[in-house]
């Protein structure tokens, strides 16, 4: 089974490009806190990349700014790239539902139009 929950901010405002046959599509970050402290006492955080699809692109780029707090239900997938003539590979979360769960409340923005 492959699925993922997550809860996390925003890092960045959410932007809508277009694949090559013209479907809509948003590649977004989440900074998730981890529930536990490291050695000094502190919480660290990951930052993970999701990449959003149709509808969940176009809602999450009209409703959400940097630092909102939202929940993400997908899957992993892993692409392969290629440079410099070596192979990379790069982990993502496929999301496939979105909740919005909290604004950055010193945001005074408009939704985007």
């Amino acid at each position: 089974m492959n699925q993922v929950i997550l809860v996390g901010r925003l890092t960045s405002e959410p932007e809508i490009t277009f694949s090559e046959n013209n479907t809509k599509r948003s590649s977004i970050t989440i900074a998730v806190n981890r529930p536990y402290k490291n050695i000094d006492g502190i919480y660290e955080t990951d930052f993970i990349r999701c990449i959003l699809w149709n509808n969940i692109a176009s809602n999450t780029c009209e409703y959400c700014h940097t630092g909102d707090v939202i929940g993400i239900k997908g899957r992993l997938q892993t692409r392969v790239y290629e440079e410099n003539e070596t192979k990379k590979h790069i982990m993502e979360v496929i999301a496939e539902k979105i909740t919005f769960l909290s604004s950055n409340k010193n945001s005074e923005k408009e939704p985007k139009k």
